[in-house]
């Protein structure tokens, strides 16, 4: 494989609206972006979509199937696990429904390139940068980043965000094994573990914009989760992956 591979994992189900506009853009930027898409056996036929798209972009264009939804964290260790085994130097997580703009990806691998090992492409470094939210929803977003960032004592205003590049060796020195949380108490853990692991973490203001395609899989429960893990990361010893 080339030098500085890039591939953007996508986690999906029930995305037929947005599935086929996600790939085509993402693929239309320079730089060559790679798109795996990890399908938690969507009903709607987002994986037939997906495959139907593998000859046009063959090479360039993968897709994991799972049965059932389990999780968006093991969805994403799914993705970097088989990322890593392919050699790619540059792993970006993202969502499906254009919520994170394809268009900022470039920054985020430009802000891995130069001086950071993680990038999260973040909606609170700069104020607030969120559209189309209901306050409620809103408000629970930012104070729950000011909750994680105070508890855990991590310099990163957007500790929930879901769109962020790692370089790869961030990954491999993470144990897998050891991440707990399953839902977006998952991108909290990452970048805490990324953190205490000595790796250097840029945020790169984004505008977030919220899904006008399909339904969100945002709910109270998850971000439950996420409140009562981080209690339990703080009283966790961190260690990276045994060699």
């Amino acid at each position: 494989m080339s030098a500085d591979t890039k591939i953007v994992v996508i986690p999906t189900y029930n995305e037929k609206e947005n599935i086929e506009r996600i790939i085509r853009k993402v693929r239309s930027l320079q730089g060559d972006f790679h798109v795996l898409v990890i399908d938690d056996g969507s009903p709607d036929g987002t994986a037939g979509i997906v495959k139907s798209l593998m000859e046009e972009f063959a090479g360039s264009l993968f897709i994991i199937e799972r049965e059932g939804k389990l999780g968006l964290g093991t969805a994403y260790l799914a993705g970097f696990r088989w990322a890593l085994e392919r050699g790619y130097d540059f792993i970006i997580e993202m969502d499906a429904d254009f919520s994170h703009n394809p268009d900022d990806l470039p920054r985020l691998i430009a802000a891995c390139d130069s001086e950071a090992d993680v990038a999260v492409g973040s909606r609170y470094c700069k104020g607030v940068s969120v559209v189309n939210w209901p306050v409620g929803r809103l408000l629970m977003s930012y104070f729950a980043s000011v909750y994680v960032r105070l508890m855990l004592g991590i310099n990163v205003y957007d500790t929930t965000a879901g769109f962020v590049c790692y370089r790869r060796k961030v990954l491999e020195a993470i144990d897998f094994d050891k991440v707990r949380m399953k839902g977006y108490g998952f991108q909290i853990e990452m970048k805490y573990t990324a953190c205490k692991l000595g790796f250097k973490i840029k945020e790169v203001s984004v505008i977030f914009v919220d899904r006008t395609e399909g339904t969100s899989k945002m709910s109270s429960g998850i971000f439950g989760e996420a409140f009562w893990g981080v209690m339990g990361l703080r009283m966790r010893k961190i260690t990276g992956r045994q060699k």
